[in-house]
């Protein structure tokens, strides 16, 4: 049985991007806008609970209390995300942020086998296009047949509503394709729709629970010995569905 299609998450899994991208940017643009706010490396762990960057912000300034010089809470959230992905981006540019390994290779097996390619993820559409265009290449990136980002789902993930929009526009049976993951709300928005996941842990999330993740790996390795390789996913989703 042909595997159909290969789908990544961003953060975490193409690149390791939270603790020392995405929560850098949050800073920044805290600093931008004098708000007296820091989130450490341990605090911004126990944010990543909360999938969507502006619904991390709602969620923290709920907990811990609005800046009272901002009266319109929502634009307030909009212009302060708008400003961290712009700090983010930067941050991407700079090449100081580099593709986890073993990536770049299993893309390109994907590519060589004619297999669907697609990203979904919760991070901001433009800076989800950045890493795919500026890291992985333009010539991999026009293989991507979708890249989902943003708010182009009104729920973000654990719900599957991400997972099953890749569905419709790529035109795939989840059961003969393989989700890349690194974090249990992924993994639960992934097994939500139906597809088989595969886990990549990272240092915020190697200690959640992976139980119904098909395959569980620190990495997707460049080394021989520790590579998963596009014909170890083939055969998962053959023996799958015997």
């Amino acid at each position: 049985m042909k595997m159909e299609a290969l789908i990544f998450d961003c953060d975490g899994v193409l690149v390791d991007t939270e603790r020392d991208g995405h929560r850098v940017a949050f800073n920044m643009a805290f600093t931008h806008k004098n708000i007296n706010v820091k989130w450490s490396i341990e605090e911004y762990k126990e944010l990543l609970k909360v999938a969507g960057g502006k619904e991390r912000m709602k969620y923290y300034f709920d907990e811990k209390g609005w800046p009272e010089q901002y009266n319109d809470r929502e634009q307030f959230i909009l212009d302060l995300h708008e400003r961290k992905t712009q700090f983010f981006m930067q941050l991407i540019e700079t090449g100081t942020l580099p593709l986890r390994p073993g990536i770049k290779r299993l893309i390109d097996e994907a590519i060589e086998n004619k297999i669907k390619l697609a990203v979904c993820s919760t991070s901001n559409e433009k800076s989800v296009r950045l890493i795919v265009e500026l890291l992985l290449g333009k010539e991999r990136a026009t293989h991507f047949q979708a890249i989902l980002a943003g708010d182009i789902v009104s729920r973000k993930k654990p719900d599957p509503e991400i997972y099953n929009l890749c569905t419709e526009r790529l035109i795939i049976n989840p059961k003969n394709c393989i989700v890349v993951e690194d974090s249990r709300n992924g993994l639960i928005a992934a097994k939500a729709a139906n597809f088989n996941c595969l886990i990549t842990t990272n240092g915020y999330t190697a200690d959640e629970d992976f139980m119904e993740a098909d395959i569980l790996v620190n990495e997707l390795g460049d080394e021989p010995d520790i590579q998963i390789t596009i014909e170890d996913l083939i055969i998962l989703i053959n023996n799958k569905n015997r």
